[in-house]
């Protein structure tokens, strides 16, 4: 009982855990729950629109990743500057955030080929040819929302770092209501919208997305009190030149591990799809649902990168310590009550879509796999954001996109191409060797080498 002690918090400990956490959990949760309505309304048209919003949905995912890097890579020092009480630091890393997200929008080009490596193996003939159309021509109109998104990003993301939860909260809750609205309207063509089926969809998660930049930059703007970094922000965009060498030096392995990490799920997919469109509708539908429960290591993560990363930046390294072991256990216990629950729900979440048989039961089994992985994963993403909330990000790219390419895909490769295997047993497998970085973790943050204050960094 005594040795658990190391492992459990006060009162207080959980309350300021959850301020930090609850907002985040209900930003992603309300977004991954519409999300996952979105699926299941295109899931009512067809199993070829199905696919194509799948298949767009991983290649905009690279975007949305690529921008996630581009923003924690300088988000790591914003936490720092925040916690060491340095305003005008959090002013320079969010002009960086800003210069970050136009470069990445303004390099952003997804060509039809890339639709067109998950129509392979089994998908070919006209409901390849159908998957492909629908696929483009989503794309096209999603591709409107990434200047919105990405300034959602920089805004929130720095909301985040200094602690204001709430308002990202907020913003993603507008977000999801218009989505919801637009998306039963447009897809339907209820409220006297026009029926657009699965275009619909796409244009409804623009406008959200929208709807979601205007409230968290107008919010942040008009409450200069609560947010002393947003003053004189715009009137230029000079950043020290150390910080930006800085920022390279600890960011740059940051958004390359992140973009490969997206762009490597992507073609993990992509490895699966060889086995038929039924398993890319499969993993689509498991993937959605996983993605709902899965906010609860996600919010734990930013928890982690916010309350350690404030630690480390005011220097106060033991307390860092004992509040990281209890956060890491924190979000392992959290999510194994989420994995039962997922695992409950397996047999009957399927049912709701209109497809086939096969895709059904392809999505349950996926479902219990990673319903069977979740504890797992939830440990791998608390030691990643320890280790990265001391900058440790050379060693985060080789623990995280590093062991991907090297391990997991080559793995899924040589199994989807070069045995019979069933496609769950193979997705096991895959999963499975996931449990190394377990114990690459934990040895990395038993031996403390991210405890790092970098507030002394980026300054001239």
């Amino acid at each position: 009982m005594k040795q658990m002690r190391k492992y459990i918090g006060d009162r207080a400990f959980y309350k300021m855990v959850l301020m930090i956490a609850v907002p985040v959990m209900i930003q992603n949760g309300l977004t991954n729950f519409v999300s996952l309505l979105d699926n299941i309304m295109v899931g009512q048209i067809g199993t070829e629109q199905m696919s194509g919003v799948a298949i767009v949905n991983q290649l905009i995912l690279v975007f949305n990743i690529c921008m996630f890097g581009g923003m924690s890579g300088v988000g790591i020092f914003t936490a720092q500057y925040y916690g060491n009480g340095d305003m005008e630091g959090v002013r320079h890393t969010f002009r960086l955030k800003i210069i970050i997200a136009a470069i990445l929008v303004g390099v952003w080009l997804v060509g039809e080929d890339l639709i067109q490596l998950f129509l392979t193996g089994d998908a070919v003939g006209s409901d390849a040819e159908e998957t492909f159309r629908y696929a483009k021509s989503y794309l096209h109109i999603m591709m409107a929302g990434l200047i919105p998104f990405s300034l959602a990003q920089v805004y929130g993301a720095t909301q985040r770092e200094t602690g204001q939860t709430v308002l990202p909260m907020k913003a993603g809750m507008v977000a999801v209501l218009v989505n919801l609205a637009l998306d039963y309207g447009l897809i339907f063509g209820k409220f006297g919208m026009p029926k657009l089926g699965v275009f619909g969809a796409a244009v409804a998660t623009v406008v959200a997305r929208c709807a979601e930049a205007a409230v968290v930059i107008i919010a942040t703007h008009r409450n200069t009190n609560q947010n002393p970094f947003i003053r004189g922000v715009y009137h230029s965009l000079h950043v020290p030149g150390s910080l930006v060498l800085s920022v390279i030096q600890k960011g740059t392995p940051l958004l390359i591990n992140e973009t490969l990490w997206s762009g490597g799920m992507a073609l993990l997919v992509q490895c699966y799809s060889v086995r038929g469109l039924a398993v890319v509708a499969g993993v689509n539908i498991a993937t959605t649902v996983s993605n709902v429960f899965s906010i609860v290591y996600i919010a734990m993560g930013s928890a982690i990168a916010i309350i350690v990363g404030q630690l480390l930046g005011a220097g106060k390294m033991e307390e860092a310590v004992d509040t990281d072991r209890k956060l890491i256990f924190f979000s392992v216990a959290s999510c194994l009550a989420a994995a039962l629950a997922m695992a409950v729900i397996a047999p009957f979440f399927p049912r709701i879509y209109h497809t086939t048989d096969q895709v059904k039961w392809i999505a349950k089994w996926i479902i219990w796999v990673m319903a069977f992985a979740m504890p797992m994963y939830a440990f791998m993403h608390a030691t990643y954001f320890t280790l990265r909330s001391g900058g440790k990000t050379i060693i985060t790219f080789l623990f995280d996109s590093f062991y991907l390419w090297v391990v997991d895909i080559p793995f899924a490769y040589f199994l989807t191409r070069h045995t019979d295997w069933n496609v769950i047993f193979v997705f096991f497998l895959v999963q499975m060797a996931e449990s190394i970085k377990c114990a690459i973790g934990y040895v990395l943050v038993k031996k403390g080498v991210w405890l790092n204050n970098m507030t002394l960094e980026g300054h001239s």
